[in-house]
């Protein structure tokens, strides 16, 4: 079944609901107790009028070691249960992908459980080493989730140090 992905302003309960069919916790990151930032793009597929799939960006700054830089976050990946293995995610990641290559960035991150790393090592990410530090509301925590980043031009690499992300996660 052919699939194109629409770009769209906001993805709220609504919408989220629409694809996990009103799942309470289709991140698996309630019991993390983070907050969590808002998306400003976001990625979707639908198919027969309903939406299937999505991947929201946001720029995000980030410290590391003596780097202060801007980065492409993305997250709220998801993909209806029942559609899962049909490569709607790499059609959702790889949209935001290609926008963040055209806003100038030079570096993606996202945030995900472990057993989501060869899907996104399959899209070309790479896991990172080291651990993430991000705001939260009283103190930086440590990322319980894996941080993964990708280059978005040719040559980038990720800097070393210790990774501070000076926003919430995404």
């Amino acid at each position: 079944m052919s699939s194109s992905v629409i770009r769209f302003p906001r993805f709220t309960r609504v919408e989220r609901d629409e694809i996990t069919g009103g799942a309470a916790d289709p991140f698996g990151v309630a019991a993390t107790g983070l907050a969590w930032l808002d998306k400003e793009v976001h990625f979707g597929v639908r198919r027969q009028g309903r939406l299937v799939a999505h991947a929201g960006l946001v720029q995000v700054p980030v410290s590391i070691g003596a780097h202060r830089l801007q980065v492409a976050g993305l997250g709220g990946v998801i993909v209806a249960p029942g559609l899962r293995g049909q490569g709607l995610a790499r059609l959702v990641v790889t949209a935001a992908v290609e926008h963040a290559r055209g806003l100038g960035i030079e570096l993606g991150l996202l945030f995900c459980w472990p057993d989501m790393i060869p899907l996104y090592e399959r899209l070309g990410w790479q896991a990172l080493g080291a651990h993430v530090l991000a705001v939260q509301s009283d103190e930086p925590v440590s990322m319980p989730l894996r941080a993964m980043w990708t280059p978005l031009v040719e040559g980038a690499e990720w800097p070393a140090g210790q990774v501070y992300l000076l926003s919430l996660p995404m």
